[in-house]
């Protein structure tokens, strides 16, 4: 009997964690290949490795349904899917966290919502097609512990810190579905701590050296955390520590 070829999913595969986790990917023996899906394929990455196939999307609902139709032609199972994407601050649009209500404006909730919000679970929506009831699927989305109501003792951050909370309670829906159609499907709403990445770059003055993390560091326990986490119709919201977080 054939052997069931399986794939790994990487949404945001050009940032750091992406890259790093799409690269634990490309090592795991259970998985034959992995798609790399980004917005943009820079030449130094390594675009010549034969079990990957790079994607590119610039993130529209048009281009969502482009890669997950030629995702559901494809002949494997979906092992592992991982959504990668996330904004904190950005310098060409004047965003950054909001220390006081004063600097909440719209544009700004906007823009934070529909890069961590609203995009990850059109991806997610997509992705739907690409499950079954037969095979297991293990799915991660990048959150934050700052998402977490009930952990929220410092205030500020009120775009980010909102976007994050959304986005759990629409993967926490999401799993309730899923436990009646996919039952073998399970969720994850993954804090990787502080990385090493252009996300946190203007905030890691104040951040212990042992408490700032290599992109590869967490790969690693993203990686070891899809390996080990067993479909319970749950949402599951965990650590780089694979230790749970209040909601």
């Amino acid at each position: 009997m054939n052997k069931t070829k399986t794939a790994a999913i990487v949404v945001g595969a050009n940032g750091g964690i992406g890259y790093a986790t799409m690269k634990c990917f490309e090592k795991d023996e259970q998985i034959d290949h992995v798609f790399a899906i980004s917005r943009d394929l820079h030449a130094e990455r390594n675009l010549n490795n034969t079990n990957t196939t790079w994607l590119k999307s610039d993130s529209t609902e048009e281009s969502i349904t482009r890669i997950c139709a030629h995702l559901q032609s494809s002949i494997f199972s979906v092992r592992y899917i991982v959504i990668a994407t996330g904004i904190l601050h950005n310098t060409h649009s004047g965003i950054k966290p909001e220390k006081r209500i004063a600097s909440l404006t719209p544009d700004s909730l906007h823009e934070v919502f529909n890069i961590n919000t609203f995009l990850p679970m059109q991806w997610l929506k997509g992705f739907t097609e690409l499950l079954s009831k037969k095979n297991q699927t293990n799915i991660a989305v990048l959150s934050a512990r700052v998402g977490s109501i009930e952990d929220n003792r410092l205030g500020g951050w009120y775009s980010y810190r909102a976007s994050k909370a959304a986005l759990n309670m629409l993967l926490k829906t999401l799993a309730i579905e899923y436990q009646r159609r996919f039952p073998k499907t399970k969720l994850t709403s993954f804090h990787p701590g502080t990385t090493d990445t252009n996300l946190s770059k203007p905030f890691q003055a104040g951040v212990p050296e042992h408490k700032l993390f290599t992109v590869e560091f967490v790969a690693q326990r993203l990686h070891q955390l899809l390996q080990v986490s067993a479909p319970d119709g749950e949402l599951s919201f965990q650590d780089w520590d694979h230790k749970s977080i209040p909601w």
